[in-house]
């Protein structure tokens, strides 16, 4: 929840006005952080499907949520 909607726009702005990454840059740090989690043995997962359940509960809490709230 936003206490201080004045401060977060600040926020938001100031945020939004630093330089990106370079989209190099960016697939660089994606591909090392892939090399690192599959040396861990985190990805891939042995089971894709796994929690599925559970992101789909998820998912449609946050639609109805997001419904409910546009409603007002």
């Amino acid at each position: 929840m936003i206490k201080d909607p004045k401060q977060f726009k600040q926020w938001e702005q100031r945020f939004l006005s630093k330089d990106k990454l370079p989209y190099s840059k960016s697939l660089a740090i994606f591909t090392h952080l892939w090399k690192e989690a599959t040396q861990l043995g985190v990805l891939p997962s042995q089971n894709p499907m796994e929690g599925i359940e559970t992101d789909i509960q998820l998912a449609k809490i946050l639609n109805s949520c997001l419904k409910k709230s546009s409603q007002k």
